[in-house]
């Protein structure tokens, strides 16, 4: 075991935001719960909401500490105490939101502290006109068209103090915003690691690393501060890249380690399971979080989709009764809403629902993504493509609305855009198959047979989860006059059916079994060509060819005929297991 570090003494200054030397693993969880309750203030302090109450939620799973443990605040500096009057009267503008006041107040202050939130209150004041300008036009915009003015001036300044190394932790953090937000990537990468070794208990610095990255090999080039707090990033980022067993591993550790009753563990376990669409584990997680923290609005809404996916209305309605009793002016609060007219098939107001979550923050990812869903259900194809477009403006990684973009173009009839998109939904879905059957029916459409039949074999490797893959499959060797191939399909399908337990009506099984008896009956093997003849005679649609079938079997069979051995299938053949079983309605 690594010895315990200490966090820093309290003769460090409350000026220059402290380079906090911490664990690098979780053998003292006292030592900690102490770094997290002072990070927790700190980030108060900036007007950093998000960080202090990430901080403070997990500080409140570890155990309490005596009061003979508790630390004193940071002393106060002389260059705070010259700002100090600036710095109160400017923070409490800041908190109503009146950033541009807070700034005007704060010019000319030395302090550290004084200095990030001058930034921060200019930076946030940019940041407002521009959503109060994306939303007064809602249709989205395309990117580029309403920008934070001030965000130059703010690289210019920054720039300037990082390069002199003036800049805190908290400095580098705002540094690396900016430096985002005007899409230099690279450099907004560069800062934000150098802002997790300076200052590694600000949680916002970890996240908004992980924004950035987009796969697990440019993770590995990253020279990250060996510390605990790296281990919830790596949880975090593993769940967004969508690797989800390694997530999963993670938050197991934590959770061993002694974070089990954390409640953003047990949401983030859950948002893995609606990842890989485990939709009973991540409801049962869910329904369990609720218990916990029953006032809680963070990941409803993903909730409020498996509840979606389930259909289950009265849940659906429960919960957004309930959220609104809370706070109906959330976005999560707005999207469960939403979520519950769309069950309803009341797709406007759905949509409406979801125009006003993203009033209250044009950047809320999951808003832009469903109101694309609902103008889809509206045939509104147009609105539909800006909404998924400004969902992959805020979150490049967000499959859902690369998926939507290539289903909104295959309704447009241009094969060569929705490529494109579902493409990308593949990279980032590698494992799902619902990316691989889209991409093949692209690659269909665009006669690249070769490629659609890979996609389809892939779908069907992957775990099919509409059970498609494999009809798609059929039919292409259909088209291309393979009937061995196609036969070989139909028949993996049907035992696909059976053997999985589900009563479930498959709308292709008729389909699959007309084939099988007609090439059966081809190879002139009756037995299985009767079988296959009578499972067309309980569909609707093949009733009359099965029992056309049957009786020409049965002439056949009274002339003498014989099976040919050129025809014999070279695969075990399909044989219907408990032929007297019963169809679900």
């Amino acid at each position: 075991m690594a010895a315990s570090t200490s966090i820093v003494p309290v003769a460090v200054t409350a000026a220059v935001a402290p380079v906090l030397s911490i664990n690098s693993d979780f053998s003292d969880l006292r030592e900690i719960k102490k770094q997290l309750l002072l990070i927790a203030g700190l980030t108060r302090e900036r007007g950093l909401l998000h960080s202090s109450k990430w901080s403070a939620e997990l500080a409140f799973s570890l155990p309490a500490l005596p009061l003979a443990e508790l630390q004193p605040p940071p002393p106060i500096t002389e260059e705070d105490a010259q700002d100090m009057d600036a710095y109160t009267l400017a923070k409490a503008y800041f908190d109503v939101k009146e950033y541009d006041r807070a700034a005007h107040f704060l010019h000319g202050c030395n302090s550290k502290k004084a200095y990030f939130l001058y930034m921060y209150s200019r930076y946030l004041s940019g940041e407002k006109k521009k959503d109060d300008e994306t939303v007064d036009s809602l249709g989205p915009l395309e990117k580029g068209q309403v920008k934070n003015e001030a965000l130059r001036e703010l690289r210019v300044e920054l720039s300037k103090k990082h390069q002199a190394r003036e800049l805190d932790g908290f400095g580098l953090y705002l540094y690396g915003v900016v430096l985002r937000k005007l899409d230099l990537v690279k450099e907004a990468i560069d800062v934000f690691v150098e802002a997790t070794h300076v200052l590694p208990l600000h949680w916002g610095a970890w996240l908004e690393l992980c924004n950035l990255i987009t796969d697990k090999e440019m993770l590995k080039f990253l020279s990250l501060p060996d510390t605990w707090m790296k281990e919830f990033f790596l949880a975090h980022i593993y769940t967004e890249l969508q690797l989800i067993e390694e997530a999963l591993q993670k938050y197991q550790n934590l959770i061993d380690v002694g974070f089990s009753k954390s409640s953003y563990i047990v949401s983030q376990i859950a948002v893995a399971y609606h990842n890989i669409r485990d939709i009973d584990k991540a409801l049962s997680i869910f329904n369990e979080l609720r218990k916990q923290d029953p006032y809680r609005i963070e990941n409803m809404d993903t909730f409020s989709n498996l509840l979606y996916v389930r259909s289950m209305k009265s849940e659906l309605s429960y919960l957004a009764h309930n959220l609104c009793e809370i706070d109906k002016y959330r976005v999560e609060t707005c999207c469960v809403i939403g979520n519950y007219y769309s069950l309803r098939s009341q797709h406007e107001k759905a949509a409406l629902y979801f125009q006003r979550a993203l009033k209250l923050n044009p950047r809320y990812l999951g808003a832009w993504t469903l109101m694309g869903h609902e103008y889809m259900e509206m045939k509104n194809t147009s609105a539909a493509i800006q909404a998924y477009r400004h969902a992959i403006e805020v979150n490049k990684r967000d499959y859902r609305a690369w998926y939507g973009l290539g289903q909104t173009y295959e309704i447009l009839k241009m094969p060569f855009y929705c490529l494109y998109y579902y493409r990308r939904a593949h990279q980032l879905r590698p494992n799902d198959s619902r990316m691989l059957v889209a991409l093949g029916e692209c690659y269909e459409k665009l006669n690249q047979l070769v490629e659609a039949k890979k996609c389809y074999w892939r779908a069907y490797a992957v775990g099919d989860v509409e059970k498609m893959a494999l009809v798609k499959l059929a039919k292409l060797h259909e088209q291309l006059t393979e009937s061995e191939q196609a036969a070989q399909c139909y028949i993996k399908y049907i035992q696909d059916i059976y053997s999985c337990g589900e009563i479930v009506e498959h709308l292709e099984e008729s389909t699959a079994f007309r084939y099988l008896a007609q090439y059966y009956f081809k190879c002139k093997l009756w037995d299985e060509a009767s079988t296959c003849a009578q499972k067309c005679c309980a569909f609707n649609d093949t009733r009359e060819e099965g029992k056309a079938l049957l009786r020409q079997i049965l002439q056949l069979r009274n002339q003498g005929e014989t099976p040919t051995t050129e025809f014999l299938l070279g695969v075990q053949m399909f044989t219907v297991r408990n032929r007297g079983e019963k169809r679900g309605k």
